[in-house]
């Protein structure tokens, strides 16, 4: 049964490219993201407006298949390819966060985040928070990385990037992608 999990706390076209690579990903969708109150039956009762978290912030929206790809394997990538200990600020731009869809996502998630926080230096400030609204960016900006790789941003910020996600999670990525990465890096600029 494929599901889906929304992060933000990176530029959307870095994050959609990442995502994209991944074994068990079937769609990946780019766009801005808002977060909602908690959801019904969650052992919280956080309000993001009382934040400014509700504020649209870049990110995407990770359809993907559990049997392929853990939720916690999604987080843990999501952590570590992006300033995910870094504050961000309130209502930012690029706040680092986890949008779950229902309360047992959203614990999962609060759980998760905890268990990961050993394997960083700093105080992760990525959140857990209910998902809110999403915004699909125009068509013409989307699946940014793979419509074009030699951009010069694709060239300087996100092949960098994907490069950091084949070295730290390589076993996780989808063999066609794994080969696209590696031959645009080969191109010479």
């Amino acid at each position: 049964m494929i599901t889906k999990i929304a992060l933000g706390g990176s530029c959307h076209w870095c994050s959609e490219a990442i995502f994209r690579s991944l074994k068990g990903v079937v769609e990946v969708e780019q766009g801005w993201l808002s977060a909602g109150a908690a959801p019904a039956g969650s052992p919280t009762c956080y309000d993001a407006s009382r934040y400014g978290e509700d504020d649209f912030c870049e990110g995407v929206v990770v359809h993907f298949d559990p049997e392929q790809i853990a939720l916690a394997t999604l987080v843990e990538i999501h952590l570590h390819s992006h300033g995910s200990t870094l504050e961000q600020g309130v209502g930012r731009r690029y706040r680092s966060a986890v949008y779950a869809y229902d309360a047992p996502q959203l614990a999962a998630v609060t759980d998760i985040i905890a268990k990961l926080q050993n394997g960083f230096d700093a105080p992760l400030q990525t959140r857990a928070l209910g998902f809110g609204e999403f915004r699909l960016s125009r068509e013409s900006i989307r699946d940014y990385y793979y419509a074009d790789p030699d951009k010069p941003f694709c060239r300087v910020r996100i092949q960098p990037r994907l490069m950091r996600l084949l070295q730290q999670f390589g076993e996780h990525l989808d063999g066609e992608r794994k080969a696209q990465i590696l031959a645009a890096a080969r191109t010479p600029e």
